[in-house]
């Protein structure tokens, strides 16, 4: 009864929603699916199933990745409503998006969302990494965890740093709880993946922890600051 009287709105130009979605059917066409892509670092590519020229000469610690969209109108207003507003609805018709999509055949046993330190959770409210993890392990019967990868220090917001200054930042950021038994394949998850510096950082912290295949799962890959 409610879907009757209260129908879905398009979040981003307010028309009718579309499938469940509050979407419409013009902005979810819109929407940048990032299909054929490099098999380790997401980037966009031409040729499917292949390498970029970084991942082939200095490839990622991570064994694969899966990233369904690119960072580009309008997910990227969707995303940055959510991520810096507190626009929860977003992040809900981000999630659908994203179970909407196919995953990779060989499916990981845990799903891990990258945490927040205390910090920035107390600041934020809420892990947008973890709000959208939730929703994905559903859809796919993965085993959600998101209490295994602590990250043990605050770090300088991303965003404002180049790729070197990003790894820098996150040198030693992440460890696994103590006493804690992972298994031997877990994806980690991420709304927005550039350079990857934080899924490196966190890769090697399950590395050190004994896991011997990780992949990273994001939502949207970002075009990588130059530097």
């Amino acid at each position: 009864m409610g879907a009757v009287l209260l129908p879905p709105r398009c979040l981003l130009c307010g028309d009718c929603g579309s499938v469940g979605l509050d979407l419409c059917r013009a902005c979810r066409a819109e929407l940048p699916l990032n299909d054929t892509a490099c098999r380790l670092c997401a980037e966009p590519l031409t040729t499917p199933d292949s390498l970029c020229g970084r991942c082939q000469h200095h490839p990622p610690p991570w064994d694969g990745a899966w990233v369904p969209f690119r960072y580009a109108w309008p997910l990227d207003r969707l995303e940055s409503r959510f991520k810096f507003s507190a626009d929860l609805a977003c992040g809900r018709t981000l999630a659908r998006l994203w179970c909407a999509q196919t995953p990779p055949a060989e499916r990981p046993t845990r799903l891990i969302p990258i945490p927040l330190h205390t910090t920035r959770l107390r600041q934020r409210g809420y892990n947008q990494a973890l709000e959208l993890a939730r929703p994905v392990a559903a859809a796919f019967g993965l085993q959600l965890d998101p209490r295994s990868l602590l990250r043990t220090r605050a770090t300088t917001a991303q965003t404002t740093l180049d790729r070197a200054a990003r790894l820098r930042n996150l040198r030693g950021a992440f460890v696994v709880r103590a006493g804690t038994t992972l298994p031997s394949h877990v994806a980690l998850l991420d709304d927005v993946m550039t350079t990857g510096a934080t899924l490196a950082a966190a890769t090697r912290a399950l590395r050190l922890a004994g896991v011997s295949r990780v992949e990273v799962w994001a939502l949207a890959r970002a075009p990588a600051p130059r530097g």
